[in-house]
């Protein structure tokens, strides 16, 4: 489901992609250190944002290394490392280790079942360590089976559950900044889950699965529905951002927020009205 909140390239400084790359690769390498090389398989863009939101709020000061990277050997890599990064790390393998577990129960995926048996020990020991999140994401899970059991429509209900598991998880502690930061979380889950029932609408129309979308698909307004409703979250989101002290890194973020979580929806729609030309 994640992997909708990364960049817009195109409207970027080199020095400021530079920058994110870096970012990205730091965690990357942050989760191959703590949990193994197979963990690398989990890195997402979601969670590379949420590290370089708290490192901004928090003014962490990032470590700056050199490194040969297994992935790509030819060239060294540039790798930012700080205590956020870890903990993106770690929240990254709470949220992999359950989504593997689901693929296995839903679809019987092999890959699903092999990937969670691979982080097993790396989710307890993180759930450990961060006992309300991790307590956040087995509730979310159990939320969520119950709404696609119950075959329950409504498009606040199981996109507001995706946005209380973000809240938990991108509020690093407890102080003053909790309210506005829980709330940008909040509303960018509900964006992230409402994004990605719709790019799976095509497939779940097919299958069958659980899409909220679906209750309303074939209506008249259907695709102006979705747009007014994604920019409504994405809306908040940002709005919630602006009332944070942010300052290191707010352009990246702002792009991030304002231009690249809209990418992969220009290209659905885009997609979609060309298969509905045809």
């Amino acid at each position: 489901m994640f992997g909708y909140v990364t960049i817009c390239k195109d409207e970027l400084k080199i020095k400021d992609y530079a920058f994110y790359r870096s970012c990205y690769c730091g965690l990357c390498a942050s989760l191959r250190h703590r949990h193994g090389i197979l963990s690398a398989l989990t890195l997402t863009y979601d969670m590379t944002f949420m590290s370089m939101l708290l490192s901004a709020l928090y003014e962490t000061e990032y470590r700056v290394h050199e490194i040969r990277c297994p992935i790509h050997p030819a060239k060294r890599q540039t790798i930012r490392v700080n205590r956020m990064t870890n903990y993106a790390a770690d929240m990254t393998i709470l949220l992999s280790y359950h989504s593997m577990q689901d693929n296995w129960r839903d679809e019987k995926s092999v890959s699903g079942l092999a990937m969670s048996a691979a982080l097993k020990r790396a989710y307890q020991n993180v759930s450990e360590r961060y006992p309300r999140q991790a307590c956040a994401v087995e509730l979310y899970m159990k939320q969520i089976s119950a709404c696609e059991r119950e075959n329950d429509c409504s498009l606040d209900r199981a996109s507001g559950y995706t946005g209380n598991l973000l809240r938990e998880l991108f509020v690093y502690k407890k102080d003053m900044w909790q309210e506005h930061l829980g709330n940008l979380a909040f509303y960018l889950g509900k964006f992230i889950y409402l994004m990605d029932a719709y790019d799976d609408l095509e497939k779940d129309a097919k299958t069958g699965n659980f899409n909220p979308w679906l209750a309303i698909r074939d209506t008249d307004g259907f695709e102006e529905r979705v747009e007014y409703v994604l920019n409504l979250m994405g809306e908040m989101a940002a709005r919630e951002f602006e009332w944070l002290p942010i300052l290191e890194n707010a352009e990246i973020l702002r792009n991030i927020l304002y231009a690249g979580i809209w990418a992969k929806y220009t290209a659905v729609r885009q997609q979609r009205l060309e298969k509905n030309k045809a």
